[in-house]
């Protein structure tokens, strides 16, 4: 019955997919048909058991200093003979593992977990009448780390899957080094990031991205520009979490992105160096640490150069005119990028006594970005017949800063889990984005113009977070949190427009409020969230959570009479997950939940951009936030020693921030943004971590999406919509070779994007990188190369409206070749005591970019 049923179910999928239209009938279907594949596979496994015996390895993994379990470590089954991998599960948080799916036989248990040593067990003999054996309490000691002795006891995986978030280690992938953040970004499942940094999450930029849990105000006015400063080796791991709970602000709508650096909890003096030089970019960074006793500090500078980064970019544009002639424009021009970044952090904590803690911590960063267009010629045609040809030099430069401090104090008790805290944060960015737009005269020899724009942005954020985190009951099966918080936020935009003649005259003020003027944004956000999450025996988790979150706003111009009036509003956001081990090991969750999206100030600024005079853009500061409801099911498993993540979800976006462009008389396209969007999206994603031996490791992924999008409008003249899939997909693999040689190569392809009004062109990277490790693997150097076979990249876009149509293409040249040296100085020793750092997380702005089972298989915040 199961395979006629999911045989039909796929012959009227098919037809849908290939008449290319969603309806509310397809989207049943979608569903119905992973229900009952999943129902039928899982009847299909039972089945089958049922004729065979079922064999069970079951455990209690401790922390052997502490007594605490070890929630998340990995249980491994080998062959005694062999020593393959076999089977393999996952601690739940009580630390409680079973293993299924093996045959009769001797066995060795391996376990591990970061910052423990291995275990490996004595050989573990199963058959007929002993087929469940439980191991009961098995305790890991800490890993004793000294520098000028190191033992690697293994490697931990690079991509983990747990029930509420992926996590991709990033410290285990070597050719990033040399890179920065979006470089990483590239090689994490679900995410999406474009030449310029721009990230997505399942086709959404709408995302909250967190550093170290904590969002800075530089991340809040662009992400591209904020993961340009942070360095590829400072990356420790990167947590995707699809569906927030309602601890999290209600921000981002496609879900949540946590960039985790590399901290340490050691004692003693330790300095490390690490270095890069390249073809196209180098970093130098320092680390250092101090740990004495109760107090510790931590010191960290890290400085990017980027160079030699050439490229093009072409422009045609066929436009209906308000007259209603048709204007041919084309343009075309060399490209240049010099860019300079650091960030620099000292960070403090202070072990009061056994239940609190004090951390606090300051960081700052710099930017620097200048891009040039060198020739840029621009040809107008009306009617076929050339009626202008222009020559201009742009020069656009981004320079920032950016300091955050932050404050924490976190109590615990003796009850288990038990923890109240309270977060402070001050965060200050200043973003100068000026340009100088050249004019050449007719003989294209002397310049006989000049137009410059000054806009500082200038975002201020204080923030106080309060957190509490309790057990109910005498069991570890319920659990319930609750918190306030409490954002205010000022943007600033001071802008003002500039003319001169000739290459030297000087320049004035244009005197129009239009063009000069400074408009401030005053956001005051207020939350209160609560969350409770119930274990049911040892296989089902329930979660759920509601946020409210009250928004007040203040707009204004200086120069002018009447502020913007702008409601406030307030948002209910509720939350709900559920997860069910089953008795293989193997997980299947499903959720729900509703997001909100702010505009940040990119889409607020009311500053006229005119670096390109033919496409002309301005902000809108009355706009709306977006509400975007999520559906998710999810299925892992683990097949040998591999694991299989299968997910499919639902997105559903009202009020959806979209660009409303128009021809103005000079034949210029002009893009400002409204409230007047809706997006759907039904998406399936699967990802695999591959143990091919003990030296040789594959994981990979493929991401696809159906997109429908429109804006909603009835005029003829500005009505779209579109839709279509969209396909991504990355492959890493690790090969470790004798005498500490490490061999890693990368590889990603995005495919074309649908966009409301057009497209945006695909494009792939590759890299590949080989290290040796030396002098008792205190050092290593290396070799990389990326895209070494492609002298440049080219994107085509495509926009497309009732009276535009535009098709540009921009080229990068990112062929490059590195060499990579680190070195670390120093004898540490991991400090005991473990104890979790809370911190303010801000994340409300739209960017243009298991006790018992598993009480808390949700729990990981």
């Amino acid at each position: 019955m199961c395979n006629v049923l999911v045989f039909r179910l796929k012959i009227t999928m098919l037809r849908g997919i290939l008449n290319l239209k969603y309806t509310h009938k397809m989207k049943t279907k979608y569903q119905l048909f992973l229900l009952v594949l999943l129902t039928c596979t899982l009847s299909f496994q039972g089945a089958v058991a049922q004729d065979k015996p079922v064999y069970k390895i079951s455990g209690k993994i401790m922390d052997g200093e502490s007594g605490e379990t070890i929630p998340y470590a990995a249980a491994a089954l080998l062959n005694a003979e062999t020593m393959q991998n076999v089977a393999g599960a996952v601690a739940d948080l009580d630390g409680e593992f079973i293993i299924t799916g093996f045959k009769d036989g001797n066995y060795i248990l391996q376990l591990s977990f970061l910052g423990y040593e291995a275990f490996t067990s004595k050989s573990i003999e199963v058959k007929p009448g002993n087929t469940e054996i439980n191991l009961g309490e098995i305790k890991l000691q800490q890993e004793a780390m000294s520098l000028q002795e190191v033992t690697v006891q293994g490697q931990r995986q690079l991509i983990e899957e747990k029930v509420d978030r992926t996590i991709y280690n990033a410290e285990n992938d070597k050719t990033t080094i040399g890179g920065d953040a979006s470089d990483v970004l590239r090689r994490v499942p679900m995410l999406s990031v474009d030449l310029d940094g721009n990230v997505s999450m399942r086709g959404s930029s709408n995302i909250l991205v967190l550093i170290d849990g904590k969002q800075s105000a530089i991340v809040a006015n662009n992400i591209a520009d904020a993961l340009k400063q942070i360095p590829a080796e400072e990356i420790k791991s990167v947590e995707v979490i699809t569906s927030p709970s309602a601890k999290y602000d209600a921000e981002g709508t496609g879900g949540v992105l946590n960039i985790i650096t590399k901290k340490n909890n050691l004692q003693g003096a330790s300095l490390n160096v690490n270095s890069s030089a390249g073809f196209r970019g180098s970093n130098l960074g320092l680390n250092a640490s101090l740990k004495r006793g109760k107090m510790g500090w931590t010191l960290g500078g890290y400085g990017r150069a980027g160079y030699n980064i050439l490229g093009s970019f072409e422009n045609t544009q066929t436009l209906m005119t308000p007259d209603g002639s048709t204007a041919l424009i084309r343009q075309a021009a060399d490209t240049r990028n010099n860019m300079l970044f650091g960030r620099y952090n000292l960070g403090w904590d202070y072990e009061l006594n056994k239940y609190n803690f004090l951390t606090a911590s300051v960081s700052v960063g710099v930017r620097n970005m200048r891009n040039k267009q060198d020739g840029l010629f621009t040809e107008t045609f009306i009617e076929d017949a050339l009626v202008s040809a222009l020559l201009r030099d742009v020069n656009v430069d981004n320079l920032s800063n950016n300091v955050d401090v932050n404050f924490n104090y976190t109590k615990t008790f003796d009850k288990a889990q038990k923890e109240f805290s309270v977060s402070g944060l001050y965060s200050r960015s200043n973003n100068n984005n000026d340009f100088v737009n050249s004019l050449y005269n007719g003989t294209f020899t002397d310049i006989i113009s000049r137009v410059k724009n000054e806009n500082l942005g200038i975002n201020e954020e204080f923030t106080i977070q309060l957190d509490y985190v309790t057990p109910v009951g005498n069991t570890n099966s319920q659990i319930l949190e609750y918190g306030a918080k409490n954002i205010l936020r000022k943007a600033t935009s001071d802008f003002a427009y500039f003319t001169a003649e000739g290459s030297t005259g000087e320049f004035q003020q244009v005197d129009d409020i239009l063009f000069s003027n400074e408009f401030t944004y005053d956001q005051n956000v207020s939350a209160a969230y609560a969350s409770y999450t119930l274990g049911l025996g040892n296989d089902y988790t329930l979660k759920g959570g509601l946020r409210y979150e009250y928004t007040t706003i203040n707009a204004d111009f200086r120069n002018s009479e009447l502020p913007a009036d702008i409601p406030s509003y307030g948002v209910f956001v509720p939350s709900f997950n559920v997860g069910k081990k089953l008795t293989n090991g193997n997980m299947i969750k499903a959720a729900y939940n509703r997001r909100i999206q702010r505009p940040s100030l990119q889409f607020l600024n009311p500053n006229i951009n005119q670096a390109n005079p033919q496409q002309q853009s301005q902000g809108n500061p009355l706009l709306d936030p977006e509400l975007t409801d999520n559906y998710e099911l999810g299925y892992s498993t683990f097949v040998g020693g591999s694991s299989l993540n299968f997910t499919s979800y639902f997105r559903n976006t009202t009020g959806s921030i979209q660009p409303v462009r128009t021809v103005s008389e000079e034949d210029v396209i002009f893009t400002s943004f409204e409230n007047i969007g809706r997006e759907r999206a039904v998406g399936f994603s699967i990802f695999s971590n591959i143990n091919v031996s003990g030296k040789f490791s594959l994981n990979g992924s493929v991401d696809t999406y159906y997109a429908m999008l429109t804006n909603g409008l009835d005029n003829p003249m500005f009505a779209a919509s579109n839709e279509g899939f969209v396909i991504s997909g990355r492959l890493f693999g690790n090969y470790t070779l004798p005498k500490n040689w490490q061999i890693q190569a990368f590889t990603f392809a995005r495919g074309r994007q649908v966009q409301l009004q057009g497209s945006a062109g695909g494009f792939g990277m590759y890299g590949m990188s080989i290290n040796k490790q030396f002098n008792e693997r205190r050092g290593s150097i290396g070799f990389g190369a990326d895209n070494f076979f492609t002298r440049e990249f080219r994107i085509n876009n495509e926009l497309i409206t009732p009276t535009i149509m535009q098709q540009s293409t921009v080229g990068m040249r990112n062929m490059n070749f590195k060499i990579n040296f680190s070195y670390r100085i120093g004898k540490l020793s991991v400090e005991g005591n473990r104890r979790k750092k809370r911190g303010v997380t801000n994340d409300d702005m739209k960017e243009g970019g298991e006790g018992a089972a598993g009480a808390m298989m949700n729990n990981n915040n």
